[in-house]
């Protein structure tokens, strides 16, 4: 199996000023480029050729662990997003947060704070069992929740290439930004699937 780019599901201007052309054009079309084309050439010979990418993430580790780790994540962000999106979670998911924290506020507060205080390069995720249990988690590097069995619903990126150039150093103004692009029906069809 040969891994390919995720065409993305809309303009590259189309998330400004939350995360401007710029940012997507480099983090997309450079970065996740670079992990594709990584990827492709260090599986040969692998044992892991033909696997799906969560399998691979699963059983691997190195360098065909932090490339496919960061397909995955990067393929889970990019869908994640959309210019119409911010609206509050609904349905089962927004039931389930409501449930686990209390309130939306209580969990965007709890999910800043895991995002903001991850030391280096990583992600925030909110992820579930297969009971629907939600978490928060903090991954480092090229992590994603499915290597502790768990299912990743909805995760921001807080490598600097993911805000710098939009934020400069300021990593809680990116996270505050981004709730106003959350596709959450996407982010609960994900929760219902599991």
């Amino acid at each position: 199996m040969v891994f390919e780019l995720l065409k993305l599901p809309y303009a590259t201007d189309a998330l400004a000023p939350v995360i401007s052309k710029r940012t997507v054009e480099l983090h997309h079309g450079k970065h996740l480029q670079a992990y594709v084309d990584n990827l492709n050439k260090l599986l040969p010979g692998s044992g892991l050729e033909g696997k799906e990418l969560i399998e691979i993430v699963k059983s691997s580790d190195g360098g065909i662990f932090n490339n496919a780790g960061q397909i995955l994540n990067h393929n889970l962000y990019f869908t994640q997003f959309s210019p119409n999106g911010g609206e509050n979670p609904k349905g089962e998911l927004g039931a389930a947060i409501d449930a686990t924290w209390g309130s939306f506020d209580a969990f965007k507060a709890e999910f800043k704070t895991k995002a903001t205080t991850l030391f280096g390069s990583g992600w925030a995720w909110l992820a579930c069992d297969k009971d629907g249990k939600l978490v928060i988690t903090q991954d480092k590097n090229g992590s994603n929740p499915v290597v502790d069995n768990l299912i990743p619903l909805m995760g921001i990126d807080v490598w600097e290439h993911a805000y710098y150039l939009d934020y400069e150093n300021k990593r809680a103004d990116h996270i505050d930004a981004v709730w106003s692009i959350i596709d959450w029906n996407v982010v609960n069809e994900r929760y219902i699937a599991r």
